[in-house]
């Protein structure tokens, strides 16, 4: 099984300063305009030389199962006892301390003493042919029971959010390593050349605590961190030209930067020109295909209603239906941030009375008509839709300072995900916590063999994926990761 095939600008890449390494790591600063490049791109370095766009399609070490990836990211951690984990006897002992034996060497964010346990307040009904058992509160997502694959038994090394997202993101916790989004299109290249190989899209509240660090290129170069499209306004910044400037003025322009940018390039080999090049040449392109693209007016009413979407308005549903339309465009992978799930019970507003059910109205409708619609469409075996926070939530009460309000600390012991699509076994359930969810006692899965999992079925080995900085090859799954044979169809 032979390796990716090494890009030819490697030689430049692999002697990066200091300078360049502090400028790349961590939020990707040196990519103030797109970051996308140019498919089919190429610079004259001697005459008649040309070299190969670093985004250009790549072939799959093997038969991919997939070929795009949606990845519906929930920050904030969902509660997985209230959503996707029935516990009967969290039931029963509602309201009792927790054992004492369970809490040695624990530690959590908030939680002090020994807190309560904490039924939860919603009902679990048997959906599908599978029976898989889902909350009253994902009644969109019983709908698809038999179309995805839940696994109740992850589980991570992180409690805090920023670290525990960028380690979610990235296989490890501290900034300046290349999200998966970013090591897949290094791996893979883009098949779209009018668009970004790689699409951040986000909702909620805020942005990820994690910061653009989650969907970073780390010491890639940053030609393959992710391009945050905006839901208002212009998609992205800088897009449209100035008043006054007009097309032909613009190719003008972009033309004498490019054969500025080509002299430097020729002098010093910083592949960070490259980029530079490109982006200015992919803003051009996207100048025509972006307001296609991101024009939900177009599609038709009957799909406004399947997913709960209003053209023009910030949501996760629009951000939904546009995920849908940019792997329609050969997108490989989309990346979508929702904000708002860090149900502590300090107040109303975050906890798992009022919060939670309103989180799950913003979601649930939206991530169950993507499945219906990528399966419509004959594009659910060809994407791969994955659904998960970076953590989970206690089984016990938080209490703060003695609240009256209902929620759930930190925990990252177990929690629950689903998948669906791109060579995932439908209508299963794997894994399995004990009897009060705080650990699992079947088949454990980390955040590694997740990641292992999802290269897997987009035709790469996790191990064989590497890239060589500092004098060490470095892989999104480090020295970890097992794939999740379990879950393939």
């Amino acid at each position: 099984m032979k390796d990716v095939p090494i890009n030819p600008m490697n030689d430049f890449l692999r002697a990066v300063t200091r300078r360049y390494f502090f400028k790349q790591a961590g939020f990707g600063i040196g990519a103030a305009a797109l970051t996308e490049l140019l498919g089919g791109f190429s610079y004259a370095g001697a005459p008649g030389e040309a070299t190969p766009s670093p985004l250009a399609p790549k072939p799959p070490m093997f038969a991919p199962k997939a070929k795009s990836i949606i990845y519906l990211f929930m920050v904030g951690a969902p509660s997985q006892v209230d959503l996707l984990d029935y516990k009967p006897k969290l039931q029963q002992y509602d309201g009792q301390s927790i054992p004492k034996d369970i809490l040695n060497g624990e530690r959590f964010a908030f939680i002090k003493g020994v807190p309560k346990l904490l039924g939860s307040p919603y009902e679990f009904r048997k959906h599908g042919q599978s029976g898989a058992e889902i909350s009253e509160l994902l009644p969109h997502l019983g709908e698809v029971a038999d179309d995805i694959a839940i696994v109740r038994s992850v589980h991570t090394t992180q409690f805090n959010h920023a670290p525990a997202q960028i380690f979610m993101n990235t296989g490890f916790q501290i900034i300046g390593r290349p999200s998966m989004g970013a090591w897949m299109t290094y791996g893979l290249g883009s098949e779209c050349a009018d668009l970004p190989g790689f699409v951040v899209l986000i909702s909620g509240e805020n942005q990820p605590d994690g910061g653009k660090a989650c969907w970073g290129s780390g010491f890639l170069p940053t030609v393959y961190q992710g391009v945050e499209f905006r839901s208002q306004g212009d998609p992205v910044l800088f897009l449209t030209n100035p008043e006054g400037v007009t097309p032909e003025v613009r190719r003008q322009s972009l033309d004498a930067l490019k054969a500025l940018n080509e002299m430097e390039l020729k002098r010093n080999g910083d592949p960070e020109i490259l980029t530079r090049i490109a982006s200015y040449e992919m803003a051009y392109r996207m100048q025509s295909s972006v307001p296609e693209l991101t024009d939900l007016s177009k599609e038709p009413e009957s799909i406004h209603r399947m997913y709960g979407t209003e053209p023009g308005k910030k949501s996760f549903a629009n951000n939904c239906l546009l995920a849908r339309r940019l792997v329609e465009r050969g997108v490989r992978f989309v990346q979508l941030y929702h904000r708002g799930w860090d149900t502590h019970g300090t107040s109303s507003h975050d906890d798992i009375i009022n919060r939670l059910p309103s989180l799950c109205r913003e979601t649930d409708q939206a991530a169950a008509a993507l499945i219906k619609d990528l399966k419509q469409r004959g594009l659910l075996d060809s994407t791969l839709v994955v659904w998960g926070g970076e953590f989970g939530r206690t089984p016990m009460n938080e209490a703060r300072n003695q609240s009256k309000f209902l929620g759930r600390d930190h925990h990252p012991r177990a929690f629950s995900f689903w998948l669906a699509g791109g060579g995932i076994k439908p209508g299963i359930t794997l894994g399995k916590t004990d009897e009060l969810g705080y650990n699992p006692v079947e088949d454990p899965v980390d955040v590694h063999d997740i990641h292992a999992t999802i290269l897997h079925l987009m035709g790469i080995d996790h191990t064989k994926l590497t890239y060589r900085f500092q004098g060490r090859d470095f892989r999104l799954t480090d020295v970890y990761g097992n794939v999740v044979k379990k879950l393939l169809a």
